[in-house]
């Protein structure tokens, strides 16, 4: 998630066209790739070894950037060379792009403080405009996760693991199957990392663009970029005693509290933030992480509202519809690669995000600080 100086009256009459711009200079959809950044194979090694730290020395952000992403935008550990050549070529062409299904970068505007000291603290005011950025690793950790699964079916029996379903496949973390796997997924998050700082550039590039601004003025700065959906090694108190876990995240954040050892210094006195899209026609949520989280949830909170509706379902609730225009009609400019993404992800497809946050706030597994209300995305 990225802020910016301005306020949203200072882009009116200009979202369309800003929309526009992104979806230009953003590569997006199934198999997008950016015909102006080549990656050679050693360039390749080291944005799997580095992640954000590979983009910011080759000029895409500032170092600044890496203070505000989670690990300091590099995983340890990574492996390059477990990595498959397949996994690789599929990877090759996609850094800077976003990729399709929910994936999405979206400008939106702060329309609701919830929590002045908080907002403050992440440089939130009212009505300020905002970009939110969600997409992975791609088709190269779409590939570490396939090349994965032959190999943990084959370690299930190996091990003698009984599975009620062989979508479960695993491997003890000790085993070479189980640490090769780890270090294949570091390389991946790394890409990720990379990715994401490689599009914030764009955007800001973007921006400065279309608005005729420079970066004095648009003051477009990182709050924050986390994963979700992925294995970290971290100490949990568990029955009254500190215990190094393995913790899982799919679909979830972490929500760390105040004063924890892994969050940034600037987070300190106020916790990490918690991102959490709604959909395209609604909102989208600024949390911050609590202790209670760590009592509750290892440190977790959900990313995203979730699904109501599979993919099928929500383009046969959008046949007919002019999905486009209706979001329009409601002052959100929306561009995607075809209409098939944009119908499967209709507002109805998804729960409403005020509910899920809401038991999230109440739950006191993170405090709500701020809603963001969309007035552009690109989909792919």
């Amino acid at each position: 998630m990225l802020r910016s100086g301005l306020s949203r009256k200072d882009i009116d009459g200009q979202v369309k066209e800003i929309v526009q711009a992104l979806f230009r200079n953003i590569p997006s959809g199934i198999g997008s790739h950016r015909k102006d950044l080549k990656l050679t194979a050693k360039d390749q090694e080291k944005v799997l070894a580095q992640g954000a730290r590979w983009a910011v020395s080759q000029g895409f952000g500032s170092p600044e950037d890496l203070e505000h992403i989670e690990e300091g935008g590099c995983i340890e550990g990574a492996r390059p060379d477990l990595v498959s050549v397949r996994a690789l070529e599929r990877g090759k062409d996609q850094l800077g792009t976003l990729g399709s299904g929910n994936h999405f970068a979206e400008v939106g505007y702060v329309e609701t403080i919830y929590d002045p000291k908080g907002a403050s603290a992440l440089g939130l005011f009212d009505q300020q405009v905002t970009v939110m950025v969600h997409t992975g690793s791609r088709g190269l950790g779409h590939q570490v996760c396939d090349d994965a699964i032959k190999k943990l079916i084959q370690a299930t029996a190996k091990y003698g693991i009984e599975l009620p379903d062989r979508q479960l496949c695993c491997a003890p973390l000790a085993s070479s199957e189980g640490r090769e796997y780890l270090a294949a997924m570091a390389a991946a998050a790394n890409f990720a990392f990379a990715n994401r700082q490689i599009i914030a550039h764009w955007v800001q590039e973007t921006l400065e663009q279309v608005l005729r601004i420079g970066p004095k003025v648009l003051q477009l700065k990182l709050i924050y970029d986390l994963c979700h959906n992925i294995a970290k090694f971290e100490d949990h108190r568990v029955e009254g005693r500190m215990k190094r876990l393995c913790v899982h995240r799919k679909g979830a954040t972490r929500a760390f509290p105040p004063h924890h050892p892994q969050i940034p210094i600037s987070f300190q006195e106020t916790g990490q933030p918690v991102l959490i899209p709604g959909d395209m026609g609604r909102y989208s949520y600024v949390l911050l992480g609590t202790d209670q989280a760590m009592t509750e949830t290892f440190g977790s909170a959900c990313h995203g509202a979730g699904r109501v509706m599979s993919r099928h379902a929500a383009a046969k609730a959008a046949r007919g519809r002019a999905i486009i225009r209706e979001l329009e009609d409601r002052g959100i400019f929306v561009q995607g690669a075809g209409r098939g993404t944009i119908v499967e992800e209709i507002s109805e497809a998804y729960k409403d995000v005020a509910q899920v946050v809401e038991v999230v706030h109440q739950a006191g597994i993170a405090k709500k600080v701020a809603r963001l209300r969309p007035m552009g995305v690109i989909k792919g």
